[in-house]
């Protein structure tokens, strides 16, 4: 849509209506994943390995097999043979073939009449194991000699004579970068490490899967896309996707997390195995960390050439990135792609592979790749800032991303909002407050692409004038309110004239998840295409009524109306009244529209963060956190909020305190939320939060995501506070006390 056509204001957007789904969630009448029960259920537990790497000898069931209860038992040899690429991936994780790959990967699944019985039966199926060599470490997984985690797992893009856990390269760039390196005034380079980290989403995995002898089936699964669940199940079981029809439960947390399958099939697969009985599985907080998808753990090394001003020259990044046993699992692509798309760089090169390790199989988690990425580079750029004594902001101004910019991933920018949200990080009073003894102030950058991808949405009129919209995406972050209010602009209608329903897999056409910040833009740009259609028919059904031309009809304000004198002299006609005699008009009035959305608009944050470390304990306090970032129009202002706050929140943990930790038998250590520790309300200021909007001209109300940008400064903030209040830069996250300790004693030593 031209920019020239976007509306400046608005009637509904931009307010802060209650929630539509607040109340069930408030009095506990909202169904998640685990709330669901259904007759002559059986309930499931899973077999999973004790070793990070091992070959499976024998499977011995027989003793679970005679437990009274006990209905069913799968084990790899239930799945079809015969797969490849990513859905072989898919079953070699949903259940272990030969070689268990990961502590915690399932090798066996029972069901039986009651959750106790199930968890009985589990320790009775008896495993045997030839334990193998096994490696976790990124750099340690790049060694020649390192063990070999799935052997020919490297695609074309691997030279001859690599690593054998390289399993794919990329290298990209533009320009003369050793010629810009040459015109710089100062270089530098240094290598920075991330660990891996969860989701950390308060509800663990849960579905209830039913399939019969005749290969039709339900599911109802907590999830961020059914239609994705639908089709890697039924990839894995060998059965045609549109046999089976997925309802998605609310969900109590994603973060991208929840995306792909882990168990889903397993409780398919018991059902069948048990005579088409449902089965109830529900993952424990040490499944979930043990064996679902954690970020990727990076090791990278970033170049940077600069001029005494600040201007930057060329830069270099070679990425080391393990997303688990599997290929394709690394975010090493996106994050090469985001780690200088902030900035405006006449010469740059990426280098980029994607390592396997002992380690469960990666999933997404808020712009994946990207807040390693800005760790890295934005790390370098203060540690340049700062020796060349030049203000941390200023240098960003001087060197960022506008209109017209080439990207350094490629295309061109259309319009965005970097510069407006690093001009008004700056005139915050937060970037204006001194700093006492011990504290330190923190600035980064971040950006996440966004995406549009396969959307589908239906509108239908009620006989009382009332509007109920169909979606297919989860609303994992006030997505009904959204599309509420975009509805209710659209017909000019209240708002709490809309319904808003998020149907089940046979409702609609194919949708894909709620991932990379699409729901609201997507949805939002299919839900007025729908209504469009709705308003058209309204119209023409007021024309003829009138005795005039439908070309003779506008709509306004929730009504058909004479588009002018000429067109006669007829009093409004409300969308109420047209819905109330719909059926002796023509019948029912709905609007339908399905496409595969382009036109996202690019996401860029500014964060700034205070500190102050104990100089006694190594402990990081956060005095002062401000997120701003560009949503291009903040449809429901609250939610946006809500996002860049929950963003800045994960990445203080990811940069404080979260990490996997493994011991030398390759075994999580940390499985359960005591051991692994996310922030808690102690731990955080509040966050304050500046809503930029720079309206996105592929949206017909200037719409960005906003979900995944506000994941991305944090680590590169805080590790830069921590730098400004020690004097110690520590290049490896998370910060924990006793490694700032260490480096404030290993910097006063020299």
């Amino acid at each position: 849509m031209p920019k020239d056509e976007l509306k400046a204001g608005y009637k509904l957007i931009g307010t802060r209506p209650n929630r539509p789904d607040g109340l069930d969630k408030v009095t506990g009448r909202a169904r998640y994943g685990a709330d669901f029960s259904v007759p002559n259920m059986l309930w499931a537990a899973v077999v999973r390995s004790p070793h990070a790497h091992a070959k499976i000898l024998k499977i011995d069931a027989s003793k679970a097999l005679a437990l009274p209860g006990v209905k069913a038992v799968v084990t790899r040899a239930d799945l079809p043979t015969g797969l490849s690429g990513e859905d072989l991936n898919l079953q070699d994780n949903t259940l272990a073939g030969d070689v268990a790959l990961y502590d915690g990967h399932a090798v066996a699944a029972v069901a039986a009449t009651s959750a106790l019985i199930a968890q009985d039966a589990a320790r009775l199926i008896e495993v045997e194991y030839e334990v193998l060599p096994h490696v976790i470490d990124v750099d340690d997984a790049m060694r020649m000699d390192a063990p070999v985690v799935q052997e020919g797992a490297a695609d074309h893009t691997v030279p001859e004579g690599s690593p054998p856990n390289v399993a794919r390269c990329l290298d990209f760039g533009h320009g003369d970068v050793e010629a810009g390196f040459a015109e710089a005034d100062l270089v530098m380079e240094n290598t920075y490490r991330t660990e891996a980290t969860h989701q950390g989403y308060i509800e663990p995995h849960a579905c209830v899967g039913q399939l019969g002898e005749d290969g039709k089936g339900e599911m109802w699964v907590c999830t961020q896309g059914h239609w994705y669940i639908r089709r890697m199940s039924a990839a894995v079981l060998g059965i045609e996707a549109a046999q089976l029809r997925v309802t998605p439960s609310e969900i109590g947390g994603g973060f991208g997390g929840k995306t792909t399958i882990f168990s889903e099939p397993i409780a398919l697969a018991l059902s069948r195995k048990a005579g088409g009985r449902p089965v109830k599985l529900v993952m424990s907080r040490a499944e979930v960390l043990r064996a679902t998808g954690p970020t990727a753990s990076a090791s990278m090394d970033v170049k940077i050439g600069m001029k005494k001003d600040g201007t930057m020259t060329a830069a270099s990044a070679v990425f080391r990135m393990q997303g688990g046993a599997f290929v394709g699992m690394s975010p090493v692509g996106e994050a090469l792609s985001c780690a200088f798309a902030c900035y405006n760089i006449p010469a740059i090169h990426h280098e980029g592979y994607e390592v396997l390790a002992n380690r469960p199989k990666a999933a997404a988690y808020r712009a994946p790749g990207s807040p390693m990425a800005a760790f890295a580079v934005e790390s370098l750029v203060d540690e340049m800032c700062r020796a060349l004594g030049l203000d941390p902001i200023e240098v960003r101004l001087k060197n960022g991303a506008r209109e017209g910019t080439k990207a350094s991933y490629g295309p061109k920018y259309k319009q965005i909002g970097l510069v407006e949200t690093l001009e008004a990080a700056r005139a915050h009073p937060n970037y204006q407050v001194k700093l006492g003894p011990n504290q330190g102030r923190g600035v980064a950058s971040g950006f996440w692409f966004n995406h549009g991808g396969e959307t589908s949405v239906s509108v239908a009129l009620g006989e009382d004038g009332t509007v109920t919209v169909s979606i297919g995406t989860p609303d994992i972050g006030g997505l009904r309110a959204s599309v509420g209010l975009m509805t209710a602009e659209t017909y000019g209608i209240p708002y709490e004239d809309v319904r808003v329903n998020v149907v089940e897999t046979g409702a609609l056409g194919v949708n894909e998840p709620t991932h990379g910040s699409r729901a609201t833009f997507a949805n939002g740009k299919a839900l007025v295409e729908a209504a469009n259609q709705t308003i058209k028919e309204m119209c023409k059904r007021a024309a003829k009524k009138w005795g005039i031309e439908p070309e003779a009809v506008e709509w306004a304000d929730g009504a058909a109306r004479p588009a002018g004198d000429n067109a006669g002299k007829f009093p409004p006609m409300t969308i109420g009244e047209i819905a109330a005699g719909m059926g002796a008009s023509g019948g029912p009035i709905a609007g339908h529209h399905e496409v595969t959305m382009g036109g996202a608009g690019a996401s860029f944050g500014t964060h700034v963060v205070d500190v102050e470390v104990d100089p006694e304990t190594g402990r990081t306090t956060i005095l002062r956190y401000l997120v701003v970032q560009d949503a291009g129009r903040a449809i429901h202002p609250a939610y946006v909020e809500g996002q860049y706050q929950g963003g800045a929140a994960q990445g203080i943990g990811w940069a404080l305190n979260e990490e996997y930790v493994y011991g030398k038998d390759g075994r999580l250590q940390n499985p359960v939320f005591l051991d692994y520790r996310v922030p808690v309300a102690s731990d955080l200021p509040m966050i304050d939060t500046v809503i930029v909007e720079v309206p996105n001209p592929g949206h017909p109300y200037g719409v960005r995501g906003v979900g995944e940008t506000g994941i991305t400064p944090p680590l590169p903030a805080v590790a830069n506070a921590v730098a400004a209040a020690t004097g110690a830069r520590i290049r490896h996250l998370p910060l924990s006390p006793p490694k700032v300790l260490a480096a404030m004693k290993a910097s006063r030593d020299g």
